[in-house]
């Protein structure tokens, strides 16, 4: 990919993109507005995953504490990681006036199909390794082996969407993904739980909702891809492998993979602290955790609305813009993500009553909300920044500071461990995990060079 001088660059972008001269508040939330459409339909759809599970009982629910972490590192590694790689490649090319042709037909396809070998071969073993044990562990290997089997049709659409929203459109990956969230819903309660003329097949079928779903989006993407109505067109032609293209994916992917690695990792030990205390309170983390996950794509609606005017701006070498554009961007997501944490904190059966009615899980979950509520704002600020960093290409202090919260996590954790402390300080020490990542990643913002304004 080619660059050409900065001013003719900055010249022609101009009148390509008025993305480069546009108000960016309002733009911001224009973008954003779609996906948060989409990112609550997804959520809708995780929470009737939730509630189908906890109709089939606690084991089920313990099952599902195992084995979500890495359901939603999948998500996180082909839709934020990998897929913020592409968007960005995508953005910069428009931004610098250049074309903007990725492979990304094969991001999708190798990331797919290495996921899928990896979970369906290792997976009963790691969850196992979680204190996964009897009935729990035997819930959480029957929804994977389904849910792993469609991780092809889940790159692959995360992949599409992440080329599509480079280009600035964000109506259609959204609407897809609304569509996709109301089939997963209908298709995991309908196999899962029995309803109509189909059988029930508990933990496996609610996981087939996903994996159709996703599929099928993935099938839908790729032809708008093809069609003319596309900014960035793939042809099926076109798919051998561009060395400068795949290394401006890559350079900035391949780093971000280490991000919602850090994440699932602090979950996983997390997750095995817990589980010492029993499948009650495992249960109970468990739905606590889960609206963590789903605050994730929240900020991911409001970080990814920031690649194309963050990377736009950096490829015609507009620094000053790019900034100005991740620090509304950061705002907007800690604030949202900071009311919710709140409500949480003071109330939460808002969100554990709709799983079950276990006092003892209700009291667990409640925990967990009372300390890690608070600090989901520096949360969101700190994802926000991750993807704004994606799209300049600079994503390193944002890992950096991932880093900082799985080690305080693991040292942490091993301390409380070795003392046999209650659960409300593991829960106290997910708080200041997320409290260091949010503060750590506005100082590596702050302070690391994005280039030269031109």
């Amino acid at each position: 990919m080619s660059a050409p001088q900065p001013a003719a660059a900055l010249a022609a972008a101009v009148r390509i993109d008025p993305l480069l001269t546009v108000p960016i508040l309002p733009t911001l939330a224009r973008f954003a507005l779609p996906n948060m459409v989409a990112m609550l339909a997804t959520a809708l759809a995780t929470i009737a995953e939730t509630t189908y599970v906890g109709k089939l009982g606690v084991s089920s629910l313990a099952g599902m504490a195992l084995v979500f972490p890495m359901v939603m590192l999948q998500m996180m590694l082909s839709g934020g990681a990998m897929g913020g790689g592409v968007s960005s490649a995508v953005s910069r090319a428009l931004g610098a006036a250049d074309g903007a042709r990725a492979n990304a037909l094969w991001i999708g396809l190798s990331g797919g199909a290495l996921y899928s070998a990896l979970m369906l071969t290792l997976g009963p073993a790691m969850f196992a390794a979680l204190g996964g044990r009897g009935e729990a562990l035997a819930q959480a290997v029957a929804y994977s082996n389904v849910a792993f089997v469609g991780s092809l049709g889940v790159w692959l659409m995360n992949t599409f969407a992440s080329v599509i929203r480079g280009s600035g459109n964000m109506p259609v990956p959204a609407a897809t993904f609304l569509a996709v969230s109301v089939l997963q819903a209908l298709v995991g309660g309908a196999l899962g739980l029995g309803w109509g003329p189909f059988p029930p097949l508990g933990m496996p079928g609610v996981a087939a909702g996903q994996a159709l779903a996703y599929s099928l989006g993935a099938v839908f993407l790729f032809g708008y891809l093809r069609s003319r109505r596309s900014r960035v067109r793939l042809s099926v032609r076109a798919t051998a492998l561009r060395r400068e293209l795949m290394r401006d994916i890559l350079k900035v992917g391949a780093l971000a993979c280490i991000s919602p690695l850090q994440t699932v990792l602090t979950i996983l030990i997390l997750t095995r602290l817990v589980a010492q205390f029993g499948t009650t309170a495992l249960a109970g983390y468990g739905i606590g955790t889960r609206l963590e996950f789903l605050l994730i794509p929240i900020g991911f609606a409001i970080g990814v609305a920031s690649v194309p005017l963050v990377g736009m701006a950096v490829g015609a070498r507009r620094i000053a813009r790019a900034r100005r554009a991740t620090w509304i961007a950061a705002a907007l997501a800690g604030a949202l993500l900071g009311a919710l944490g709140l409500a949480v904190a003071i109330a939460p059966d808002l969100w554990t009553a709709r799983f079950t009615q276990a006092p003892e899980v209700l009291a667990s979950a409640a925990l967990y909300f009372h300390w890690a509520g608070p600090c989901y704002g520096l949360f969101g600020l700190g994802l926000c920044l991750y993807f704004s960093s994606l799209a300049a290409g600079k994503v390193g202090g944002p890992v950096l500071a991932g880093t900082l919260r799985l080690v305080l996590i693991a040292l942490g954790g091993w301390i409380l461990a070795a003392a046999q402390t209650p659960p409300w300080t593991i829960f106290a020490l997910v708080a200041l995990g997320m409290a260091a990542y949010g503060l750590a990643s506005v100082v590596a913002v702050r302070y690391t060079i994005w280039g030269r304004e031109t």
